[in-house]
């Protein structure tokens, strides 16, 4: 980082640790811990985008490009009063970043802000995700309009684009954790391999892990939270590490997710110029949603599965107030 001018040595009053965490390729990414200087650094607060809102554009186009911007935060230049907050002390000595590092509290909003200001006015035939940006087009003319704009500006921006990461005009392309494309989402086949290889968990940590890493695929799985119920009951309790005793119910919850996944599901791009059809799933534990249109055909295809575990409350509703519960909660969520 010295090297390349993203850091060099310095002072300030205001300093935190940091660990170096190693990433693929020769690069090292930044984590750094700020919780001390939250009472110091006034947040910025700028709302990051839905990521499953992001995937839906994509897939129903003919054309797809998918570019990464090279070195994400590090082409942000950094003020002098951020460097002063941002200093970092390390056990070799003490370094003011020139440019923004991976792991400050603002990071993420400040840059989803950037992007959104760079291809303000590009919304319908692009969504950026922070350093993600996917491109899509009907036709081919389109497409080369749209890449020349989202490129133009890009370089005016004097942002660089990672060599090695992006496809042009694909027909179907990995965004965001999904396959999108040929009119359909679905999930990659390492991502599901890596929950259906995830060994039975015998922690609360465990357990967490593998919620978060088959919840990021959870409206794929009609039902999940209600089947998952078992598993994030067990997390209840203020003790977050201890060993739990693997019960039958649990075991079942965590073989039917897996199962589930094991299936790759397949979800279809909505079109917003026909109606959707909205189905409720009421038990006693949670609610289930599916969203579907109909094609051409007449065939009913699902876009898209929600589904939510009662509070303590809610468990206590009536079958009517519930079933009128999961018909505002899936409208909320839409």
């Amino acid at each position: 980082m010295l090297d390349l001018k993203i850091i060099e040595i310095g002072q300030s009053d205001y300093t935190s640790p940091m660990i170096l965490v190693e990433t693929q390729g020769k690069d090292l990414r930044t984590c750094t811990d700020y919780r001390r200087l939250n009472s110091i650094v006034r947040t910025q607060y700028f709302p990051l985008p839905n990521i499953k809102e992001r995937v839906e554009r994509v897939p129903a186009a003919k054309f797809i490009t998918v570019i990464d911007l090279a070195k994400r935060y590090w082409q942000i230049p950094l003020s002098k009063q951020a460097q002063r907050y941002a200093t970092f002390v390390t056990s070799f000595g003490t370094y003011v970043p020139l440019r923004m590092p991976f792991g400050l509290v603002n990071v993420p909003y400040f840059f989803s802000k950037l992007m959104l200001q760079v291809l303000e006015k590009c919304e319908s035939f692009n969504v950026p995700y922070l350093d993600d940006i996917a491109i899509y087009s009907q036709n081919w003319e389109d497409y080369l309009k749209h890449i020349e704009e989202v490129l133009k500006r890009v370089g005016d921006a004097n942002l660089t684009i990672n060599p090695t990461k992006y496809k042009f005009a694909q027909n179907h392309s990995k965004y965001l954790g999904n396959i999108v494309g040929r009119g359909v989402i679905t999930a990659p086949e390492a991502n599901i391999k890596a929950v259906l290889d995830f060994p039975t968990p015998t922690t609360k940590t465990q357990i967490r892990a593998f919620l978060g890493l088959a919840g990021y695929y959870a409206h794929y799985v009609k039902e999940f939270s209600v089947i998952a119920a078992p598993l994030t009951n067990v997390l209840k309790g203020k003790i977050k590490r201890e060993k739990y005793t693997c019960t039958e119910e649990c075991n079942q919850a965590f073989e039917e997710l897996k199962r589930r996944l094991a299936k790759n599901p397949i979800l279809y791009a909505p079109d917003y110029k026909k109606e959707f059809i909205l189905q409720t799933y009421v038990s006693d534990i949670g609610i289930g949603i599916v969203m579907s249109q109909r094609d051409s055909k007449g065939e009913e295809h699902p876009i898209l599965y929600l589904s939510k575990k009662f509070t303590n409350a809610e468990s206590k509703y009536s079958t009517t107030e519930r079933e009128c519960a999961a018909i505002i909660y899936a409208i909320k969520k839409n």
